[in-house]
């Protein structure tokens, strides 16, 4: 693998899920190339019998004549999973991620559940599942599409703790792929009766239930009924022989494509010219979008549960997703806000509030990079996480830019007050009218320190600290001045302290200006926390909403069909599904107006993340009252 402008390209396929055995393995060098694919993934799985003519489709797709291994004898030549990743030709910033699996029914298996085991793989990891067969949508044909009756058993929506195949089947629609039959070496007219049908066509009318009530026909039906109730969006190509001359059909890869059919030509180009126009994005339920890093981490726990003897758990995946990819969201965020503090921030900064505004900016960036690569952090766990995390790295550079400060300032200081420093040291002061001199020379020290540019936060407390090491010495100068009466030394030494005690008051009032700076940064970062999260879960609800209408429709359009040909009782079969269905849109729609409860209450939860949350709880519902609700 080779990388170029941040794309994986893959010269040649790897085998991602290992068969060794009838024991499924992930391959870690499969799971490195798509852990380094942090791009949107369309995943398109090729399943069917085997030799089939699977892996030619997905050279094809991939662009290349060579890559997926065709086999030109009778034994099953793909074993697993394998995976070709390709910079997709008409979504970009998109990767097409390739998954061609061993032919389904090899004689030499030991176990015919590791077929079915493929088959849900091949369901769980697709945007797109092409299912690859021959000759003709039949009886036949349907029957050994019996995998798709095995998914009930294999696959589960969620976890719970008692297993409920029919609640559970009710929601593959959700998160299952769109279906693509590809039928191979097609010889039949596309008419139904005398009329021309198109290929779309075909597979609806092949997929009609036969009425009766023999349990021959009732398991011939169930095939059909799994494909209509699981895939609501379904296609069907048909394709030509590629060749009439059986010796060449056994090297059809090697073959120029001039000495192909033209008809199988153009059903293989309408083929592909489909699947890069439709094939969507890999996305889980309430709208995740699938990377190649995620897909990885989606092999690795189906697989493990398979393994366990567990039945793979869309909702179990997505947790275990969610809890790599928000820890994996905080640490990026982090990343981002300690960079470009680092860059932004020229220490020492002349005022806190100058520090508090980079913060200010930074975090609302970290923010919005944390909430575009998070998802289920429920209870706000991550959020809270990153908003410790950021408050004390916003700390440490309060302390860096105070530490930066006192030791410009000292220097400077230091500097400064050398002549001072070195006149007393010679005696200088210690003459009639000397304390008046002295605090001239004291004067023209402070004024010249007032002159410095950004000497930062720390300021004041150098000079302060300057000012008190001083007073012995102005004391000692005072009383040793003849030329001042003893009311006149009074005086003075009374002033000095009023002057002392102003610079006390200045300090006293920095430091409570500067409290309160910080006290409504932590109040504006609050806000903006749950101005962000409120965004969030907006969009999310906005999403499962959409996903459930959907599911809604299509159940409808399920029953309105089976109403038409004549199906009454597995029509009302549908109507438990119906309405438990409408009664969870109810209830996301009910969910809208007790949002601001629930805001509170997650606005509970991170301010406790923040020093000093007890001051900040008034502010902070306050906050919410006032700009959430």
């Amino acid at each position: 693998m080779v990388t170029m402008a941040s794309r994986p390209i893959m010269t040649a396929p790897i085998c991602l899920v290992e068969n060794q055995k009838e024991q499924l393995t992930v391959n870690p060098k499969a799971l490195k190339i798509l852990n380094e694919i942090y791009q949107p993934v369309v995943v398109v799985a090729v399943v069917g019998l085997y030799r089939t003519g699977k892996s030619y489709l997905m050279n094809r797709l991939a662009g290349q004549n060579h890559g997926f291994r065709l086999g030109s004898t009778v034994r099953s030549e793909t074993k697993g999973i394998w995976m070709w990743c390709v910079p997709h030709p008409s979504k970009p910033r998109h990767i097409l991620v390739l998954l061609d699996t061993e032919g389904l029914g090899d004689v030499e298996k030991a176990d015919p559940k590791n077929d079915s085991w493929i088959f849900a793989l091949a369901v769980l990891l697709s945007s797109t599942f092409v299912y690859n067969s021959m000759s003709t949508i039949n009886h036949q044909a349907l029957e050994q599409l019996h995998y798709v009756t095995e998914l009930t058993e294999l696959i589960r929506a969620k976890s719970s703790s008692r297993s409920d195949e029919v609640e559970d089947s009710t929601e593959f629609v959700s998160f299952f792929p769109d279906f693509v039959w590809a039928v191979r070496d097609f010889s039949l007219e596309l008419k139904l009766g005398e009329c021309p049908i198109t290929e779309d066509e075909y597979l609806e009318n092949a997929l009609k239930l036969i009425p009766g009530r023999n349990p021959k026909i009732q398991n011939s039906n169930l095939p059909r009924e799994c494909i209509r109730h699981f895939f609501p969006k379904r296609r069907c190509f048909v394709f030509d022989r590629p060749t009439s001359d059986k010796n060449l059909l056994a090297h059809v890869e090697e073959l120029p494509e001039e000495q192909l059919d033209c008809n199988f030509q153009m059903q293989a180009k309408n083929f592909c010219s489909y699947i890069f126009t439709h094939a969507k994005t890999k996305t889980l339920r309430q709208g995740i979008i699938v990377t190649g890093n995620r897909l990885g981490t989606l092999v690795e726990t189906y697989v493990d549960a398979i393994n366990s003897g567990a039945v793979p758990c869309l909702e179990n995946a997505v947790t275990t997703l969610a809890q790599r990819e928000n820890s994996a969201a905080v640490q990026k965020a982090t990343d981002h806000y300690s960079k470009q503090m680092a860059q932004c921030l020229r220490l020492p900064t002349d005022t806190l509030q100058e520090l508090l505004e980079v913060h200010a900016v930074c975090e609302r960036e970290a923010i919005t990079i944390f909430m575009e690569h998070s998802f289920k952090d429920e209870n706000q766990e991550f959020q809270k996480q990153l908003m410790c995390t950021i408050e004390k790295k916003k700390e440490d550079f309060v302390l860096q830019n105070e530490e930066a400060s006192e030791k410009y300032c000292q220097a400077e200081l230091k500097q400064i007050s050398e002549p001072l420093m070195e006149t007393i040291s010679r005696g200088t002061f210690s003459v009639p009218g000397g304390h008046s001199l002295y605090l001239e020379a004291k004067k023209k020290v402070e004024q010249d320190y007032e002159r410095l540019p950004r000497k930062g936060v720390k300021a004041n407390e150098v000079l302060k600290s300057f000012l008190q090491s001083q007073v012995a010495v102005e004391e000692s100068i005072l009383q040793s001045d003849r030329a001042l009466t003893d009311g006149e030394k009074a005086i003075a030494a009374e002033r000095a302290k009023t002057e002392a005690a102003e610079k006390e008051k200045e300090l006293l009032k920095q430091k409570q200006e500067e409290q309160q700076q910080k006290m409504e940064a932590q109040e504006r970062s609050f806000k903006k926390n749950m101005e962000q999260l409120k965004e969030k879960m907006e969009r999310e609800r906005e999403n499962l909403l959409q996903e459930q209408t959907m599911m809604l429709e299509h159940k409808l359009k399920v029953q309105e069909e089976l109403l038409r040909e004549g199906f009454e009782k597995k029509s009302e079969e549908l109507n438990k599904e119906i309405n438990q269905l409408k009664e969870e849109i109810e209830t996301i729609n009910k969910k809208r107006s007790g949002f601001s409860q629930f805001l509170d209450e997650a606005g509970n939860v991170l301010l406790v993340a923040l020093p000093g949350a007890g001051k900040l709880f008034g502010a902070g519902m306050k906050l919410l009252s006032s700009h959430i609700k």
